[in-house]
């Protein structure tokens, strides 16, 4: 089943913090419920995010009218401030609310199918860039989860990473686990699983250590934003394997669709980077596992900067940023 589609008169998504344990839908009727779906991560992934956002829209429509609908519209478009896709999606949806809301599912759902068209046409391009300079048959570092799970189907970096094992041009994978919500071991193990495609988890510190003793041929991720200059926002703990892949003298891949390219946002330091609470870091699953009373830093994401990334891949082109190419 597709992560996020349109069935009858709802929402439709799979719980992604059901994962691995549950593979389960949940059907999503109010933009209350969309909403908390894409704050706790039931829903998530820079492609998927810009689908919910334009869903959404078309929800409100059909549900309120008025100021109520303009508020709706409002929270939709800003419930995570980081990633662009969602009020993208939320946006060029609302931009259909004069024609009535008809016109408006039609917009989302062609947004939809964009991001499944952009997500087959990346996972060519990018496997085809990752052979080309990482060579036949490499180890590819990834981090967070950039699967189908991240976009309607087939995914960004892990869709390349997918084709690249089916042509067996693929050694393996290291997964690094993505604190704090373990994106990687929950979501990206699993997809690979499932696929049969060979992997390892790694924590996340240990990505450049393996990069320096020749265990990594290559990185690929994905981004939320990529800035007009060229810098990547993804999730946090990128840039240290972007930093780890420069010392090491390997790729630094990412792959996403244009949809992500913010041409307003000059640099990653115009970006407002989402926190995420302490809870998330003191405990995991209602769990506590640090002493009371402690405070935490909890960024979702970093920037990484254009000098430290080889390519980013999207379904209409290859950019270098480090050669001066720019989005």
């Amino acid at each position: 089943m597709r992560t996020i589609d349109w069935t009858g008169d709802a929402i439709e998504i799979i719980d992604q913090t059901a994962l691995p344990a549950k593979v389960g839908s949940v059907r999503i009727t109010t933009v209350d419920q969309l909403i908390d779906a894409v704050r706790s991560l039931a829903v998530r992934g820079a492609p998927a995010l810009g689908v919910a956002g334009a869903l959404g829209v078309a929800l409100a429509a059909r549900t309120t009218e008025g100021l109520d609908l303009v508020v709706a519209v409002e929270r939709v478009a800003m419930c995570r401030p980081t990633a662009v896709n969602l009020e993208r999606g939320a946006r060029r949806a609302a931009a259909r609310l004069p024609e009535g809301p008809e016109a408006v599912l039609a917009e989302a759902l062609l947004i939809r199918d964009e991001e499944i068209a952009a997500s087959a046409a990346m996972a060519v391009r990018g496997a085809n860039l990752v052979t080309e300079v990482c060579g036949p048959r490499p180890t590819m570092l990834t981090h967070c989860n950039t699967g189908a799970l991240a976009a309607v189907s087939v995914g960004t970096a892990l869709g390349a990473v997918v084709e690249l094992h089916r042509r067996d041009a693929l050694a393996g994978v290291i997964v690094s686990e993505t604190r704090p919500l373990l994106q990687g071991a929950r979501l990206t193990a699993w997809e690979l699983a499932e696929a049969d495609i060979p992997f390892r988890l790694a924590v996340d510190s240990a990505g450049p250590f393996l990069m320096a003793r020749g265990q990594v041929d290559g990185v690929i991720l994905g981004a939320d934003r990529i800035c007009a200059n060229g810098d990547v926002v993804n999730k946090i703990g990128s840039y240290a394997h972007a930093l780890g892949a420069r010392a090491a003298g390997i790729p630094f891949i990412v792959v996403a669709p244009e949809s992500t390219i913010d041409q307003w946002a000059p640099s990653g330091a115009a970006v407002e980077i989402e926190d995420r609470g302490s809870a998330e870091v003191l405990s995991f699953r209602g769990v506590c596992t640090a002493p009371e009373g402690v405070d935490a830093m909890n960024p979702a994401f970093d920037v990484t900067p254009y000098e430290l990334v080889t390519a980013i891949v999207t379904e209409q082109r290859v950019i270098r940023p480090y050669r001066g190419e720019l989005p």
